[in-house]
């Protein structure tokens, strides 16, 4: 049904706001009266009736002019930009650049020909000034000298294309996917934790020459039970969840006295009985636990250089991490969502706020330090992975976005629109659309915000990794908003600047010499896939998705060279249980299903036969009677054929693990993100286990291209007389 009112199509334009879309199916879809408004209402945007969307889209129209400076200008280096710049008519004005690191530029203003117009009264003025292409990398402040004053905004200047850090070399690279919490040592607190990430690293460089670990998003989660398993539905991306701290692998732990050391002992040996019926990853008992023995090596002080450490972690996180630490403690006295909180708790600047910050000051600085401790403990990952010989290392995943009753929201406030989710529309793998429970940044305001709070985010991941996974990299340049109350059906896209996100994450990785992937997966637009390319930012390829004109196989040849390309993801189950149609009958038996049983498996039967008589076509599976393993390997054969830059193994693939992490479009329906990795008969596999086992080395061989499985040399145990 087409909109109502006119205008309301032009607001739409004017915010982003798609008015139709063709589906998953190919049908042209029109968006409603309902949505739109519920939409618009969310960006604080009044549409209701036709006078006051006439008021609104005059306010939008009228916005610029208001301004002297746009608030942010995201331009590629290289690239010659205009800059409006809006005085009251007939006044003098002088712009130029103030440099990042020093220097001034003046800029030249150009014929402009836009007439003025009437701002509250007073006749505003439009002026044109050009941005050199030479300026160098990095973020700018334009500057405005006016008769009024001065003014500023900020000018980034982002990489024209990222392409591959220098670390990684001319080669090709290959490394392992791993749901970390899912890989457990017999060390370990019953969740996978850094120090496990950093074995587990040392172990694929070693002993199986991978170039990096490719880990879920380390997001914080909430700071006390009941704990989100998502990692995708954080309550900050900015901080690290202590969750993956190792308690005993922290300096303080050494230094505490028999008696605090016994205790902690005694915390992880009753942990261990409490999990021990436990086929899943409990999270909230690990928490309870874990928590504790925090505490009390926290109680045990520091030496006085790691006391000045952690007071410089602190200066330079900033305001940023006081806020994160105060909504900690506020959340462990007023409970989980601060919109049920008192309501002088509900802004981080209230002088409530402040007043319990000061009475709470010792659990505020419990939430910092355990930062701080996470903070070097990734740090250690990364570093000795590296030393390791992986050229990229810790390769982190940067999730869409945050829960609404998340820090974030908190912090930030009117940066997330209100009354809205983010999720996906209808697809071949959820039928009936999906709904994160997540809240959307709001265009308009991250762009006030000169998009410092994407800034930090991103900075902060790529401070102690090689690499990043941006989790639904489209999210970039458009999501699915979801009015509240309303099915995923009922959504529409809404548009974001992507040429100052993806520069901003240019720069970023630029400065700290990373590799960016983008999971371009799903319904995506075929000129983002090419505009990526052209920045230089690699995308996904999943070999059960990639198929040629006619549905069959994408022949080897054919797939493009800058993209991650693996045989499956986190949302699909591992190859075994995909050869196995597991994901249908899940998805049957939780009504997720828009075809019947029987319909599907059909097609999943045709398609299975079609990929398996091409890998035998092609010379990737030659055993006559092929077991799971055997085509299980065939199809990274058939992944090492493609020109694709970086290979991806599923850690779950290697061992022959057969249960999903994630089943798309549930809640609590299926357990989502709480499956440990496990034998192929379904045990639990403990990290040492993973090293001894002989699957992986067989497919560590066929990543490398290796004629037999490697053996290194370092791996050997030493002659004894």
């Amino acid at each position: 049904m087409a909109l109502s009112n006119p205008l309301l199509y032009e607001l739409a334009a004017a915010f982003g706001i798609a008015t139709e879309f063709w589906d998953w199916k190919g049908r042209h879809t029109t968006i409603d009266d309902d949505t739109m408004v519920s939409i618009l209402a969310s960006m604080d945007v009044d549409a209701a009736d036709p006078e006051r969307a006439a008021a609104a889209l005059e306010a939008w129209r009228n916005r610029p002019w208001t301004r002297v400076l746009p608030p942010c200008l995201v331009i590629r280096q290289g690239r010659v930009q205009r800059v409006h710049v809006h005085v009251p008519h007939g006044e003098w004005v002088r712009v130029g650049v103030r440099l990042e690191e020093g220097g001034w530029r003046d800029l030249v203003q150009l014929p402009h020909d836009e007439p003025p117009r009437w701002i509250d009264g007073q006749l505003v003025g439009e002026a044109a000034f050009e941005v050199p292409g030479d300026l160098p990398l990095g973020y700018h402040r334009l500057h405005a000298d006016t008769a009024a004053g001065a003014s500023e905004g900020t000018l980034v200047v982002s990489p024209q294309f990222l392409g591959f850090p220098p670390a990684m070399g001319e080669k090709r690279a290959w490394g392992y996917a791993v749901q970390l919490y899912s890989v457990r040592s017999a060390d370990s607190w019953g969740i996978g934790d850094l120090l496990d990430l950093t074995d587990l690293a040392t172990w694929a460089a070693t002993q199986q020459f991978a170039s990096y670990i490719l880990i879920n998003p380390l997001h914080a989660a909430e700071p006390m039970p009941p704990l989100e398993p998502s990692p995708y539905l954080p309550s900050s991306r900015r901080f690290v969840n202590p969750l993956y701290v190792r308690p005993e692998s922290l300096p303080e732990y050494g230094q505490l006295g028999e008696p605090e050391r016994a205790r902690i002992r005694q915390l992880k040996a009753e942990l261990t009985d409490a999990l021990a019926d436990q086929p899943l990853i409990d999270r909230d008992t690990i928490w309870d636990y874990k928590l504790r023995a925090l505490r009390i090596i926290h109680e045990g002080g520091l030496r006085p250089a790691r006391r000045m450490a952690l007071g410089d972690f602190v200066r330079r996180e900033g305001r940023a991490l006081t806020q994160f630490a105060t909504w900690c403690a506020l959340v462990t006295e007023n409970g989980m969502n601060w919109r049920e909180w008192p309501a002088d708790f509900h802004r981080p600047s209230s002088p409530e706020v402040a007043a319990f910050a000061e009475e709470r000051a010792a659990d505020i600085r419990f939430y910092e330090w355990i930062q701080w401790v996470a903070d070097l403990q990734l740090r250690s990952a990364q570093s000795l992975a590296r030393d390791s010989g992986m050229r990229i290392g810790i390769m982190s995943d940067l999730a869409v976005g945050v829960s609404k009753q998340s820090a974030e929201a908190w912090t930030y406030g009117n940066l997330f629109a209100q009354g809205v989710s983010v999720g996906a529309p209808p697809d071949h793998f959820n039928q009936t659309g999906q709904d994160w429970g997540q809240s959307p940044w709001r265009p308009d305001r991250l762009d006030d915000l000169s998009y410092a709070p994407f800034r930090t985010t991103v900075a902060g991941l790529l401070r102690h990794s090689g690499g990043m996974r941006v989790d639904h990299i489209m999210g970039m340049f458009r999501l699915w908003w979801i009015p509240d109350g309303q099915p995923p059906t009922k959504g529409t896209y809404v548009r974001y600047n992507h040429e100052a996100m993806v520069g901003i994450l240019a720069l970023e990785a630029h400065r700290a010499g990373a590799l960016i992937v983008g999971e371009d997966l799903g319904v995506v637009e075929p000129w983002v896939r090419d505009y990526l390319r052209e920045r230089g930012i690699l995308g996904t390829s999943i070999a059960w998705f990639e198929k040629a004109e006619d549905g069959s196989p994408l022949p080897p040849q054919w797939w493009r060279d800058y993209c991650l390309a693996s045989v499956t993801t986190h949302d699909l189950p591992p190859t075994a249980g995909y050869l196995a149609k597991d994901h249908i009958r899940l998805q049957h038996e939780l009504g997720l299903l828009t075809e019947s049983l029987e319909a599907e498996l059909a097609i999943a039967d045709h398609e299975q036969a079609s990929f398996i008589g091409f890998l035998r076509d092609r010379g990737f599976l030659t055993e006559p009677e092929a077991t799971t393993e055997d085509i299980v390997l065939a199809l990274h054969r058939y992944l090492v054929a493609t020109p694709a830059r970086v290979l991806c193994a599923a850690l779950p693939d290697a061992v022959g693990d057969r249960r999903t992490q994630n089943q798309p479009g549930t809640w609590q329906e299926y357990p989502n993100w709480r499956i440990p990795l496990s034998h192929p008969d379904g045990r639990p596999m403990t990290l040492e286990e993973l090293y001894t086992d002989e699957r992986a080395l067989r497919l560590a061989g066929i990543m490398n291209e290796f004629s037999a499985p490697p053996v290194s040399p370092r791996s050997t145990p030493e002659a004894t007389d």
